[in-house]
């Protein structure tokens, strides 16, 4: 079985600070050995800034909805390593640890309260120079207005103006976002807004 250095040495390949080198290689590795997501996890923290944005590619790729998610890795993120997420997340100043961890983060199931703190951050992160941290905290904060219904009308005020003045991307993201939570009707749109009927397809 793989040890920890293995995926770490896994993610000092690449050629370029940003690039995903191995990342794909250790999301299947990951998949087959579920307990090894712990190790992935420890990689988020490490001193080599090319390798933790690799480990978030890694996580990013991993959470994405779909029966793919371990297990494992759903219950270990809510219990485990949910807070310290919320803080690295808070703490990132690479811009591609920043996008993953937008993603990330509000995949999982979080307080009321851990999800307006999540939303001032992914405030902050649309007065970033990357379009596509920009981008991605669009998504983001529409996906935690699945999850804390108070926060929609804010969301969808702040999908409208970057939809109308931001870059291309978040013109695109936005424009897209904006069709999903508008057209939500009836008696979906009531259950959008109480958060019950997307939990199960929606978070980790």
């Amino acid at each position: 079985m793989p040890s920890r250095s293995t995926i770490r040495s896994m993610l000092t390949a690449g050629r370029h600070r940003i690039s995903s080198g191995r990342a794909a290689e250790v999301v299947e590795l990951v998949r087959a050995h579920p307990k090894k997501a712990s190790q992935l996890l420890e990689c988020l923290w490490d001193e080599e800034p090319a390798v933790a944005m690799r480990a978030a590619d890694a996580l990013e790729k991993l959470t994405r909805p779909g029966p793919q998610t371990p297990d494992s890795l759903r219950t270990m993120l809510q219990c485990t390593w949910k807070e310290p997420l919320i803080g690295l997340l808070a703490e990132a100043t690479e811009k591609k640890l920043k996008w993953c961890l937008a993603g990330v983060v509000p995949r999982i199931r979080l307080t009321v309260s851990e999800c307006r703190r999540v939303a001032e951050i992914l405030q902050s992160f649309l007065d970033d120079r990357s379009s596509i941290v920009k981008t991605l905290a669009l998504q983001g904060l529409a996906d935690l207005a699945r999850q804390d219904g108070s926060l929609l009308q804010e969301v969808i005020d702040l999908l409208r103006i970057h939809s109308r003045s931001g870059t291309p991307a978040m013109r695109a993201r936005g424009r897209m976002l904006l069709k999903q939570l508008e057209s939500a009707g009836g008696k979906r749109f009531a259950e959008f807004i109480s958060g019950d009927s997307f939990s199960g397809k929606f978070f980790v």
